[in-house]
């Protein structure tokens, strides 16, 4: 199976879980011109959601961040998978990182519908270094 695995920058930030808050972070995400390579938002604690956006242009977020009074956090780190998509592929590269003794803390995948597939992978930040070389990540 064919797949490609990328070290990633990614950002978080809280916002209160009401409708359209998502919707104002992404309006100007897309004013900025800045391209993202991924974005998840799940429930945080009561009231709050927590968006994690994946880009390789942190400058540029971090200045609409500041330009709009976000609260981003640090840049953190993640990995972007995208391969053919086929049965077991994201077990192939899950299992790299077990066989590793590597636990995953989140991951999430999706069919792009045109034979890809790609997936936002985290872990704790004091084994990305060896989760990047179980992965091959460039």
């Amino acid at each position: 199976m064919a797949y490609r695995v990328r070290e990633v920058n990614y950002f978080s930030l809280s916002l209160p879980n009401r409708a359209g808050q998502v919707e104002k972070i992404l309006r100007e995400v897309r004013s900025a011109e800045i391209n993202l390579y991924a974005f998840t938002g799940f429930p945080q604690k009561a009231g709050k959601t927590q968006v994690d956006l994946v880009t390789d242009e942190s400058t540029k977020l971090q200045r609409i961040a500041k330009k709009n009074s976000w609260r981003v956090s640090k840049t953190k780190k993640a990995f972007l998978v995208t391969g053919n998509d086929e049965i077991g592929a994201v077990h192939e590269v899950l299992k790299k990182l077990a066989d590793d003794k590597i636990s995953v803390v989140a991951a999430d995948a999706v069919s792009a519908g045109t034979g890809h597939y790609g997936m936002i992978l985290w872990v704790k930040p004091k084994v990305y270094s060896r989760a990047a070389r179980a992965l091959k990540a460039v």
